[in-house]
């Protein structure tokens, strides 16, 4: 293995079809790691090697590569561009020194673009840009580079490499800062992007900036070094123009790689982690990735942040306090395993059937060490209800998918007690749509999804007074409790008191009749679900010495209850969610619009990395689907992100169709 000076660490990211499959089987042929690429279409990529991945010909995992080129070693993931997948990225981040963002040559930034970006610069990685397809038909580089700026800024989107003709016409590239041969059609854009990195490289330093202000010439030394420089802190993003397919400008990227993209040894540092990384000693990585490997059983990828991890050693998994037998290191390459008797920084590697284990985790030499953060994830935005197509199955469903959810922590599997349904949720349907054939296909059970009933709640919005006598003679001992209540909307909450004088109801008993009240307040009067911000209070009652007991007092207590919520005008509440849309600027008519048929309420507008953001809240009942038609509204342009905000009133004529169907459903089961 290349020691960390010579390792390259990079993520590969860019919307869907901006070729980063075809991108990373040009980088493995031309590494020697391949003899020749494979397309998509021929289902024969190496990144693309899962069988889901093949039937939708798209990229879903994040799938580690590796090759060597030119006495360096690149460790470079491939991440799929489609926002239900962007758990798969933001994990490829964490693992990546540095991030390559592809941008059609055809249809410029998009959201993916935007995502890739936004996430990069959040690990505060270095970023480049290359705008990929260059050999197509309508390519437009100037026009991609123009948009790239309006989104970030002139200053900070450069061209490094310019294209040497224009759409099919595309033959080779230029540097801007090096090559003296430019062809006089591009002179003028080569010399602006060239001033332009001037400037960037200068206020890179006192010193240099002093020499370059009085005009004398920077040596190229100085100017690869604060070409450096200004990647490393972020204040630039350098842009590479390629066609993959023609292999044009692929050989000035890898070599761009060596040259410009951090070493291992210059990884930005999280905290809890190592300040500074080291060629050799205590080994510290990260889990960044695990999948179910039918041959090998689970396989977690680690990327090494310092020191040398080895085969057959024990390890310390600091975040579960708990200690690991690594077997054998693995390099792989799609289906391909090579062993490896060491690790050292910036090298991504699997290791096989690791007991406890999973996505995040950090691993280290001993326990003494902090651990890193854990990756931040995205919430889950859609649920379906799921059962077991088969009778009996329900807890191999449950097994299969705990199995699942350990390589995807953007799925989650809860038990909703208010609806009573098992909640399989994820980043919309296609995601969970993948994940029930992945049930199917390696677990061999099948999982019904249907839509989720929606959590309403139910209060009141008045006051009411409840009595109950409650009276039973048998045989023996018989069963007496009387109850006078009151109830009011209470916005704090359940609230019950004791108003009780004299005696009249013993102590001991008024627990009785507050869990009589809480039985009715689980199944409310309007669609039987939970009620809540009510206060009770019980204000009189009677008793026997020898009849009353617990059970008395709990009846009453419920048919008091009762009687008081007929008298305190009962509604329905539902749950509201906060939503942000990114959606590009185009959609925006469209999307207010959608809102509104909603019944959402549009909050604000903001901008960033050139695409709209749109603030709203809206009903829970109308956002089931709301993945599948934001996809359909923008094209696959837009993306959102929800959480639950608070309860409100139904409106009245939605809440009347709501207890009309409860009504009629409960009719039809009896």
């Amino acid at each position: 293995m290349a020691n960390a000076v010579n390792c390259r660490n990079f993520v590969i990211a860019g919307h869907a079809g901006s070729g980063k499959t075809t991108f990373c089987e040009q980088i493995l042929r031309k590494g020697g790691a391949i003899q020749r690429i494979g397309s998509i279409d021929a289902k024969n990529t190496v990144s693309d090697y899962m069988a889901d991945e093949q039937s939708r010909q798209a990229s879903i995992y994040a799938t580690p590569l590796n090759c060597k080129w030119k006495d360096n070693q690149f460790f470079f993931v491939d991440t799929p561009g489609y926002g239900e997948f962007i758990g798969q990225y933001i994990a490829a981040v964490r693992a990546a020194d540095a991030a390559i963002v592809l941008v059609d040559a055809i249809d410029g930034p998009q959201i993916g673009t935007a995502r890739a970006w936004k996430h990069a610069k959040a690990r505060k990685i270095p970023r480049f840009g290359l705008v990929s397809r260059m050999d197509k038909d309508r390519a437009d580089f100037k026009a991609v580079i123009t948009q790239m700026r309006k989104n970030h800024g002139a200053n900070v989107v450069i061209p490094l490499y310019w294209p040497v003709g224009a759409e099919s016409n595309f033959s080779g590239v230029v540097n801007v800062l090096f090559d003296k041969d430019i062809p006089a059609d591009i002179a003028d854009d080569v010399a602006e992007c060239r001033q332009l990195w001037m400037d960037a490289i200068a206020e890179t330093d006192e010193t240099v900036m002093e020499r370059y202000l009085e005009g004398t010439p920077l040596t190229d030394e100085e100017i690869r070094t604060g070409l450096r420089k200004s990647i490393m802190a972020g204040s630039t993003i350098p842009v590479f123009a390629a066609s993959a397919t023609k292999d044009i400008g692929m050989t000035e990227f890898m070599d761009s790689v060596v040259e410009i993209f951090p070493n291992a040894l210059e990884y930005v540092p999280l905290a809890g982690g190592p300040s500074s990384v080291k060629d050799d000693g205590e080994p510290f990585g990260i889990v960044f990735r695990s999948i179910n490997d039918p041959f090998s059983g689970q396989l977690a990828f680690i990327r090494t942040v310092s020191g040398t991890f080895k085969p057959d050693t024990d390890v310390w998994n600091v975040s579960k306090n708990v200690k690991e037998r690594l077997g054998q290191l693995l390099l792989i390459n799609g289906k391909q395993q090579t062993s490896i008797s060491e690790a050292g920084p910036g090298t991504i590697f699997a290791v096989a059937k690791l007991k406890d284990t999973h996505v995040g985790d950090t691993l280290a030499g001993g326990s003494e060490v902090k651990t890193l953060p854990r990756i931040n994830f995205p919430k889950p935005v859609m649920s379906y209800a799921v059962t077991a197509a088969k009778s009996g199955d329900d807890e191999k469903i449950a097994s299969g998918l705990r199995k699942i959810i350990e390589c995807d922590p953007t799925i989650s599997l809860t038990r909703n007690e208010e609806t009573h349904e098992v909640l399989l949720s994820g980043m919309g349907d296609q995601h969970l749509a993948i994940t029930a054939n992945r049930l199917k296909d390696q677990y061999k059970v099948e999982a019904v999804l249907s839509t989720p009933k929606v959590p309403y709640r139910e209060t009141i919005t008045s006051s009411g007074e409840g009595h109950y006598r409650h009276k039973k003679q048998t045989g023996g001992a018989g069963q007496f409790a009387e109850v006078y209540l009151k109830i009011s909307y209470n916005e704090g909450g359940f609230e019950f008191a004791n108003e009780v004088v004299g005696g009249n109801i013993p102590k001991n008993f008024i627990p009785a009749v507050e869990k009589g009240v809480t039985e009715v307040m689980g199944a409310g009067p309007l669609v039987g679900c939970t009620m809540e911000r009510i206060k009770v209070a019980v204000t009189d009652g009677k008793y026997h010495p020898v009849d009353s007991n617990e059970m008395a007092f709990k009846i009453a207590g419920r048919m008091a209850f009762r009687e008081a919520i007929a008298q305190a005008k009962p509604i329905l509440l539902e749950p509201i969610m906060k939503v942000a849309i990114h959606i590009p600027d185009s959609y925006l008519g469209d999307i207010t619009g959608d809102l509104n048929h909603r019944r959402g309420r549009v909050l604000g507008m903001e901008m960033e990395e050139g695409l709209q953001i749109v603030q709203a809240e809206v009903p829970m009942a109308e956002m089931h689907k709301y993945a599948t038609e934001l996809r359909s509204i923008t094209q696959g342009r837009g993306s959102f992100e929800m959480e639950f905000a608070r309860y409100e009133q139904v409106p009245g004529n939605v809440a009347s169709e709501i207890i009309a169907r409860h009504q009629a459903e409960n009719q039809s089961e009896e």
